[in-house]
């Protein structure tokens, strides 16, 4: 009986975020102040919902739940929407943060619809410790970093064709300018790829010491790897002008594909990583 109401409770969760997606929406076609309004506090209202599951979570099982893809999911999208709330405090009416609460409202789709719900992860206690945790809580941040560099890329391609194409509309004036825009998307990377280097840096280490049958040539470390030389590469290639700002857009766009595919598949193709 809980648990339906658990699962309710979410359901309405996710209608109430839809619905605020909607207001959005409007906003973004009629720069309506009083859809913007409503959305923003219904995001409010899902922010905190999300975090009520979340410390019920942390009560019950007396840890943080990212131990299992099902939670990693729940616990990605929470940060983006803390993300979105904070942008569009900063900046009232923002399309980042608009364009974040989609990507958190699929995620949050993917968590409540998910097939089968893990209670217990594929983790034995005897494995479980801080480091591991503070592996995937890492791993996870930098992926909301990298999710950010992202929507920025998108504001900015956005923004160039607009100014390209003479296209100065009443949502114009609400969008970023280049400038700020790139600088978005470059903070963004150069948050994630630390974030992400003390991630794989920890789990390392974790496996070095709780597994005896484990590799570095694991699907899931070259993945990472992957991300860390391609995120790196790109910021080189630019600060040193061999890459237009507008590819350099474009990479980061084809970048986060990766970053869906490492968060995913390399999870669901490793050897030894136990987010099932």
């Amino acid at each position: 009986m809980v648990e339906l109401t658990m699962a309710r409770l979410q359901e309405a969760m996710l209608i109430l975020y839809a619905v605020s997606l909607i207001f959005y929406f409007v906003d973004f076609l009629n720069k309506d102040t009083r859809a913007q309004r409503s959305a923003f506090w219904l995001t409010v209202i899902v922010f905190a919902m999300q975090t009520g599951f979340l410390l019920q979570a942390i009560i019950v099982t007396k840890q943080i739940p990212v131990l299992s893809l099902y939670e990693g999911v729940y616990f990605f999208a929470w940060i983006l929407i803390m993300l979105s709330l904070g942008i569009q405090l900063k900046y009232r009416s923002s399309y980042a943060g608009f364009l974040l609460n989609i990507i958190a409202f699929c995620f949050m789709t993917i968590h409540i619809f998910a097939p089968t719900q893990v209670d217990n992860s594929g983790v034995g206690e005897s494995l479980v410790s801080e480091l591991l945790f503070i592996h995937i809580t890492f791993a996870i941040l930098s992926y909301a970093a990298f999710t950010m560099a992202f929507v920025f890329a998108i504001l900015y391609l956005l923004v160039y064709n607009l100014l390209k194409k003479k296209k100065f509309t009443s949502q114009f004036n609400r969008l970023p300018s280049l400038q700020h825009a790139m600088t978005g998307m470059k903070a963004a990377i150069y948050t994630g790829i630390p974030l992400l280097l003390v991630s794989l840096i920890l789990g390392i280490q974790w496996a070095y010491t709780a597994l005896s049958d484990w590799t570095l040539f694991d699907i899931k470390i070259i993945g990472s790897f992957l991300l860390i030389i391609v995120y790196s590469a790109l910021l080189f290639f630019n600060r040193n002008g061999k890459i237009k700002a507008t590819d350099f857009a474009w990479a980061t766009i084809f970048a986060f594909v990766l970053i869906i595919i490492n968060f995913f598949l390399g999870s669901k193709l490793s050897q030894f990583h136990f987010w099932l």
